[in-house]
């Protein structure tokens, strides 16, 4: 098989030169009939790209089990050969250039930036090259991952172990194809909270060391092939730190990346292991040992920065500069205690580190950046002076929210900026370290931003221990290197081809589906998020359980994909696409399950509760086991104790929810509880002709031993879905209506539950407008005391003043929100009918009343400026809503519950003077809010529910509502 058949596996990010190959300029072979072409690169080339042409070999001999040789001169003769080369490197190639054979006039000069080009007679007595020509080192470093990818050998082959397919001829295109510069110059990753990896790496690379070269040197190469080019290596107690081992700095620069450290990290020190012996190598004159304070000790820190700049002066780093406390925390300053004094004591620390690096390293101490990150993001708005050369590393929230962004004169800086993001997090409120949950379109929304502002010189992201956000990290490079290429409408096309490029064309549209909904289920709630109590159990058709439906049919289709996968695809699939999906799946389902067993306690039930203590005991042995096959067999147990929800040093996700089993007792009885009700029937169930309700009731036994019970409507247009029966536990049963024959208006009717002498009447309201209502219905229709409204589905979007709303597919807890563009947008603070981008909505109404209005936003913060929004009903005044703007970093605040809920509900008052048909309108106060859903409660929407109610009728957008037929809660 040709090579041909691999040419989709080439990202999109590589744009091919726009002059086809011509018949009479073939392919190029890199293996024809078990024989390779041979590969040769300058001897005097930079270390990284002699280094990789051996990486083009492997991967060569990992396709077609034929290793190509390498040589360092020309040959003689040869009909064909590799040339790899960077300008100014290569005199063999640096002559085709000016001979006019190889166009380098978009690459010659740039950041990182590539051609790849077959020539014809590129030196005496050589007929035909493919040449890699890189504007730099990195650059041809990616180049030559660029014909890597060609022939079919993605990034993760070996971290996420996807197959390379097998040919005995592999070719590339002859046309030319460029890599132009990247959108963000320093593009790359923290290793975080990597006890996990520490462990993986312990039992299986290094059993001397915990991270050592050997674990750094895959790293190393997975981030250049995702072309990725900038580290925070890890930083905790139990992994040990990276200068410990010179082979690490070492092995960076051979390898062409750039180090850095992480914001409590200055000048490349490590405080949690470096400190302390430090420390007692520098004792005070009375014998104490200094403590890392500026304003107790500036000489001995000092010093202690300076060894290190001096020890690392020859390699290409990254130094941050400023300080903080030792290993994460909070900055001590013992002799300053007010803000001005913190800000004056910073100024000092900076002008000292600057100092060391124009000392130790010279002109070559670039980039210097500085993070303000928590406190030190307080004393930097206060007026710490960060020189103009510097870049300023601005930090999100710890979930994927920007705190703040340049203002213009930020932006002017010649330092420029970048983003500290994080897509794994340990610390307040909850930590989510152990999947990928963060919703691409959140991720693409605030990167988005971000650009739009200037911020381009640097974006780092927090990546936990690089398992399992293997999706999130790829996106994110994706992004980094063309910010462009993904716009608002197609981020499930990033899905669909990087998860073809791992398995193929046949199933990418279908596992990008699957991807989209497990991000979008999560959006709800991360689930290491999840809890007790979180999701209704008697609300919405049960919003807990319909959740966990959810999750199980996403389960079959994922299900149903691994089995039509070839046996070589197994492992990878149950790694970037089985497991996390499983893994949460089981997670929302043994809080389910507990919640269930918890209410069946309250509710007096007797079989059926120590049932649900059962099924949440089972579905966390469940997923447990499921661990245990990622970390025993998955790859034969390659990745042995890098996969753990439960890691003992960190915050992790929930574990065993408490259940609560109930002593057995020999009797009997009937218990009956109607959706919407804890216990008891006093709330109705209500049915539109409009929505086309189902309504549960639960049917249980109150003891041990079997009973009879029967049900029976009063009316024959009531449907139930079951009559009765034996009932040893419990039963659910669902209640629709027959619309064909219930009659026109508004009618109360009762289903009756017995079981011998005991008796429970379930009250049901029916409300009948009838067919004609329904076809004439223009907008959304109230029905079950509310209207809810996916924020998308808009009669009319209106654009004023240079800025509009547009929809971000896949953004928010439906199938996408909208967004106040672009970001930079001017903030409109009145006149808002004449100066606003606004949203309307047709909505007809059969209450009238003051009803609250809530508007779900996703949470974005600007702790410069402010988030609103306003909301208005026909030409009344509009009501502007403040969201928050600040990141706390609490426990149990808005900001706390906004990032675990991943909304921000805004609340205001509309009044409908009279029913009919009105206009709900929502205005732009300020750029890059994004809306998800609305609801206006006329007085049935529960205080309970965790979810917005499930979303009205519309004629066009919601024609046939989901109204939880077919989406019973998994069994029993």
């Amino acid at each position: 098989m040709a090579a041909a058949g691999a040419a989709p596996l080439l990202p999109a990010v590589l744009p091919e030169s726009s002059a086809a190959a011509s018949p009479a300029r073939p392919d190029f072979a890199l293996v024809r009939d078990g024989v390779a072409v041979e590969v040769h690169v300058d001897a005097d080339d930079d270390p990284a790209v002699l280094r990789v042409a051996d990486d083009l070999r492997a991967d060569v001999e990992r396709v077609t089990g034929v290793l190509p040789e390498i040589r360092h001169t020309l040959p003689e003769r040869a009909a064909e050969l590799v040339l790899i080369g960077t300008l100014g490197s290569s005199p063999v190639i640096d002559r085709l250039v000016a001979r006019g054979r190889l166009d380098v006039s978009r690459v010659e000069g740039r950041w990182e930036a590539s051609v790849t080009q077959v020539v014809d007679r590129p030196a005496p007595g050589v007929d035909r090259a493919l040449v890699i020509a890189g504007s730099d080192r990195r650059g041809t470093v990616y180049g030559v991952y660029d014909t890597s990818e060609r022939i079919g050998v993605t990034p993760w082959y070996w971290w996420a172990d996807v197959p390379v397919e097998q040919r005995d001829t592999v070719t590339v295109p002859a046309a030319p194809l460029e890599r132009l510069e990247p959108s963000v110059r320093y593009r790359g990753v923290f290793i975080n909270d990597e006890q996990n990896l520490t462990t993986w790496s312990h039992r299986t690379q290094e059993p001397d060391k915990n991270i050592g070269p050997q674990t750094y040197r895959r790293i190393f190469e997975l981030l250049l092939r995702l072309k990725a080019n900038y580290l925070w290596p890890a930083m905790h107690p139990y992994s040990d730190f990276f200068n410990k081992y010179r082979e690490n700095p070492e092995l960076a620069d051979r390898y062409g990346l750039v180090v850095g450290s992480s914001h409590p990290e200055a000048l490349l020190r490590n405080g949690v292991h470096e400190w302390a012996p430090w420390a007692e190598e520098h004792r005070t004159a009375d014998g104490t040992l200094p403590v890392y304070d500026y304003t107790v000790n500036p000489t001995v820190v000092s010093e202690y920065w300076r060894a290190r700049a001096r020890e690392n002066a020859a390699y290409e780093s990254s130094w941050t500069i400023g300080m903080r406390g030792l290993h994460d925390s909070a900055l001590e300053t013992k002799y300053a205690t007010t803000i001005p004094e913190k800000v004056a004591v910073m100024n000092d620390i900076i002008a000292d580190q600057r100092r060391i690096l124009a000392e130790e390293v010279g002109a070559a101490a670039e980039p210097q950046i500085f993070i303000p990150y928590k406190e030190v993001l307080d004393l930097y708005n206060a007026g710490v002076e960060v020189p103009d050369d510097v870049t300023l590393i601005w930090p999100d929230d710890n979930h994927g929210n920007m705190r703040q962004l340049p203002d213009d004169a930020e932006r002017a800086r010649p330092g420029g900026n970048g983003i500290y993001y994080h897509l794994s997090y340990w610390g307040r409120p909850r930590s989510y370290l152990w999947l990928d949950t963060t919703q691409l379109a959140k991720v693409w929304q605030e990167l988005r931003r971000v650009y739009e502002h200037g911020v381009d010189r640097m974006w780092i992201f927090n990546v936990g221990d690089v398992k399992s956000i293997e999706t999130g990290l790829s996106f994110s490079m994706d992004m980094a290197w063309d910010v462009d290429r993904w716009g608002a409408d197609d981020v499930e096309g990033f899905l669909a081809e990087w998860y073809g490029r791992q398995f193929g064309p046949r199933h990418a549209a279908e596992i990008a589906a699957i991807r989209t909904e497990y991000y979008r289920l999560a959006a709800e709630r991360r689930p290491e998020f999840i809890d007790r109590g979180v999701f209704s159990v008697v609300h919405h058709g049960d919003e807990a359980g319909r959740r966990a439906a959810a999750y199980d049919r996403l389960l079959e289709r994922v299900r149903a994909v691994g089995a039509a996968l070839p046996a070589a695809h197994q492992d990878a699939f149950y790694e970037l696409v089985h497991y996390p999906v499983h893994g949460a799946c089981l997670m929302n389902l043994k809080y389910y399950w507990a919640d269930r067993n918890a209410l069946a306690v309250r509710q007096g039930r007797g079989a059926g509760a120590n049932r649900f203590a059962d099924l949440a005991e089972a579905a966390h042995t469940a997923e447990a086991a499921l661990t245990l096959r990622y970390n025993s067999e998955v790859a034969d147990g390659k990745w042995d104790g890098y996969i753990n929800p439960y890691p003992s040093q960190i915050p992790k996700a929930p574990g065993r929810p408490a259940v609560t089993r109930v002593p057995r007792r020999e009797t009997s009885g009937l218990g009956v509880a109607a959706e919407g009700n804890e216990t008891g029937l006093d709330r109705p169930l209500s049915f539109s002709s409009l929505t086309r309700d189902r309504r549960f009731v639960d049917v249980f036994n109150t003891g041990f031993l079997p009973l009879t019970w029967a049900a029976e409507a009063d009316r024959p247009w009531v449907l139930l879905s079951s009559a009765g029966g034996s009932l040893t536990e419990q039963t659910r049963v669902w209640i629709e209506i027959d619309w064909a024959l219930a009659p026109e208006g508004t009618e109360d009717s009762t289903v009756a539950f017995t079981a011998g002498a005991q008796r429970f009447e379930v009250p049901l309201r029916m409300v009948n407008g009838g067919a004609r209502a329904r076809r004439r219905a223009r907008g959304f229709v109230e029905a079950g005391g509310y209207v809810s409204i996916d924020a998308v589905h808009t009669e009319r979007r209106v654009a004023r003043g240079g800025a509009r709303w547009r929809t971000v597919r896949g953004l928010g807890r439906r199938t996408g929100a909208v967004e106040a563009v672009p970001s930079t947008a001017a903030p409109v603070t009145g006149e808002f009918a004449s100066r606003a981008p606004e949203l309307r909505y047709r909505v007809r109404f059969t209450s009238t009343g003051a009803f609250p209005v809530t508007v779900f936003r996703l949470p974005s913060l600007d702790e410069r400026g402010a988030r609103r929004l306003a909301v208005g009903l026909d030409d009344q005044p509009v009501t502007v809503l403040t969201g928050q703007n600040i990141a706390t970093g609490n426990r149990g605040d808005a900001w706390a519950r906004n990032v675990e809920e991943g909304v921000e509900k805004l609340t205001a008052t509309v009044t409908v003077g009279e029913p009919g048909e009105h206009v709900l309108r929502v205005f732009m106060v300020d750029p890059g809010i994004a809306v998800d859903q609305i609801v206006v409660d006329t007085g049935g929407v529960p205080a309970a529910a965790y979810l917005a109610p499930p979303e009205s009728y519309h004629p066009v957008f919601n024609p046939e509502p989901d109204t939880g037929a077919g989406l019973d809660a998994p069994g029993p």
